[in-house]
């Protein structure tokens, strides 16, 4: 069994973009511009924004985090929304989920310039990845085949089931894992799946994105599966200074003496979303800068 070390992987990755940055500026070019805006205060959002920064200035990037009351309309996100689009020395900006209830994360996503969409959620970036068109794929699922790639796992032919049918990871990774190049045979699972257990069983690789916490069991894994765990929860804990401890969907210590590769969590998935988001921004800003 081979735990997938997704710090490594990021590690080199940030090295890569870091010298394609470094190149930029030897040029006489600015550095990629990443704009973050972050609308409440939202402990985990608050972490996950936090760790975008820091990596930003790892790589050389100029970081702007856009901090937001809860009580910030749409209509006032959406202004701001429009004047990051007509900047022209931000290169990408994300919106970071969720949202406030009373704003719609669909208006707040179409309203982004897709050519500024890093997060690649928007419906233009959707589209084209459907088509197998270039596009800025979504941050979970590229950082996954990322992952699928560097530890050289055979992807065709096999069969994989996707736990969740989010747009934000279930969906596109079902899409991506289908494409030629990867050629999997996909399933889709989610809450009104018959007989889930009995499905999930029968994959190669299984992908558990669905946000339940060790929500995938040993018995429903067969000998040698590939099982990348997508799921962080914060749960309590008295053995933590912070007072939680963080869990994947998927119950690691029966789960792992059964695969051939498991991602941990932390550590797994997690870093390489971030690692790909700087990926998509430094595609951006080079084709900003360049016009390529």
């Amino acid at each position: 069994m081979v735990v997938i070390d997704g710090k490594q992987v990021a590690a080199q990755m940030r090295q890569e973009i870091a010298g394609e940055v470094a190149a930029m500026v030897s040029q006489g070019k600015r550095p990629p511009h990443l704009v973050a805006i972050l609308v409440g205060t939202d402990g985990a959002s608050q972490t996950y924004v936090g760790h975008k920064e820091k990596c930003c200035n790892e790589v050389g990037f100029r970081s702007t985090v856009l901090r937001l009351p809860e009580e910030t309309t749409e209509a006032q996100l959406l202004e701001r929304i429009a004047a990051l689009n007509a900047d022209t020395d931000v290169d990408g900006f994300i919106v970071q989920l969720p949202l406030p209830r009373h704003i719609s994360e669909q208006k707040v996503i179409e309203a982004i310039d897709p050519r500024k969409d890093v997060d690649g959620f928007h419906p233009v970036n959707t589209g084209r990845m459907i088509s197998g068109l270039p596009s800025y794929l979504p941050a979970t699922p590229d950082g996954i085949l990322s992952l699928l790639k560097y530890y050289g796992i055979e992807t065709a032919g096999k069969t994989c089931v996707v736990i969740g049918r989010s747009n934000i990871v279930g969906r596109p990774m079902a899409n991506l894992l289908s494409q030629k190049g990867w050629d999997c045979t996909v399933t889709i699972c989610h809450s009104r799946t018959a007989d889930l257990p009995q499905v999930v069983a029968s994959a190669d690789i299984v992908i558990a994105a669905l946000g339940q916490p060790e929500f995938v069991t040993g018995d429903m894994i067969k000998p040698g599966a590939v099982v990348i765990d997508v799921g962080i929860t914060r749960v309590p804990s008295t053995r933590t200074k912070s007072g939680y401890k963080l869990l994947g969907d998927v119950k690691y210590d029966e789960v792992a003496p059964k695969c051939s590769y498991i991602t941990p969590v932390p550590g797994g998935v997690g870093p390489m979303t971030i690692i790909s988001l700087m990926k998509n921004t430094l595609k951006a800003a080079q084709k900003q800068i360049y016009g390529n």
